[in-house]
């Protein structure tokens, strides 16, 4: 049973990062199913992540990323690889962190809301790109370095239940 992690004013984001990545573990330990992971890990982050308003995965269909699980306003439904963040982030296989989508040359803006990116690959065991993690937050540069290695832990923990 998931049980939100406790947070204070003073728990750094290296602690938030390692309880969320410890709640992840025991929503992950007895389920096999692909969909119900990542939709429990969606709402995990957007339910702990302060100062987010999307959180969700896009899955990797021949050329183009489909939207699939995540929390927040509807989404864009298909993004074509080396299109947007997420696109970039895919084509590249690395993470793409944006302190303003609006000097993001290409940026697809879904939610006008959105000020801030981050969108980490999501690669499996086997070494192949399943999709992307994307996150959208209200707030300018709101992730930093510890965002960013925080969810690439969280992200190949996940992807190697996908």
């Amino acid at each position: 049973m998931w049980t939100a992690p406790p947070l204070n004013d003073s728990t750094s984001k290296a602690e938030l990062y390692s309880l969320i990545d410890a709640q992840l573990r025991a929503l992950l330990e007895h389920e096999s199913d692909a969909i119900a992971n990542m939709a429990n890990c969606a709402a995990l982050l957007f339910h702990t992540l302060p100062d987010v308003n999307w959180v969700g995965f896009y899955l990797l269909k021949g050329t183009d990323l489909v939207v699939g699980p995540f929390q927040g306003q509807p989404a864009c439904v298909r993004i074509p690889l080396g299109h947007g963040v997420c696109g970039t982030a895919a084509e590249r296989r690395a993470t793409v962190r944006v302190a303003n989508v609006d000097e993001f040359q290409g940026h697809i803006a879904c939610d006008s809301a959105s000020r801030s990116e981050i969108v980490i690959p999501l690669i499996n065991p086997s070494g192949t790109l399943v999709g992307v993690l994307d996150i959208d937050s209200p707030h300018l540069d709101r992730f930093e370095t510890e965002d960013e290695v925080g969810l690439e832990k969280i992200a190949t923990r996940l992807a190697a239940k996908l």
